[in-house]
């Protein structure tokens, strides 16, 4: 799972087109859409379900279950496990 992990990373940071972060600088446990974590918002969760479907054939059609599910990167590549 660890290289799943790191691919996620990666995958976020170009569909963010997040400047000046690297695939090291993410925590697998911090929260993607927390003011202390990596402050995502709204918009992002959006572009996270365009990643989820064309990367590994996931929709995701619950908010309620999306905000589970973007928790963090260890709960996005447990969901893709589980699911893809």
């Amino acid at each position: 799972m660890s290289e799943l992990k790191e691919k996620l990373k990666a995958q976020i940071i170009e569909q963010l087109n997040i400047e000046d972060m690297q695939v090291a600088d993410i925590d697998d446990d911090v929260q993607l859409f927390n003011e202390n974590g990596l402050g995502l918002d709204s918009i992002d969760a959006l572009e996270l379900i365009v990643l989820l479907d064309s990367h590994y054939g996931i929709k995701i059609e619950n908010p309620a279950e999306g905000r589970m599910i973007f928790e963090s990167i260890n709960t996005m590549a447990a969901y893709i496990e589980k699911n893809s």
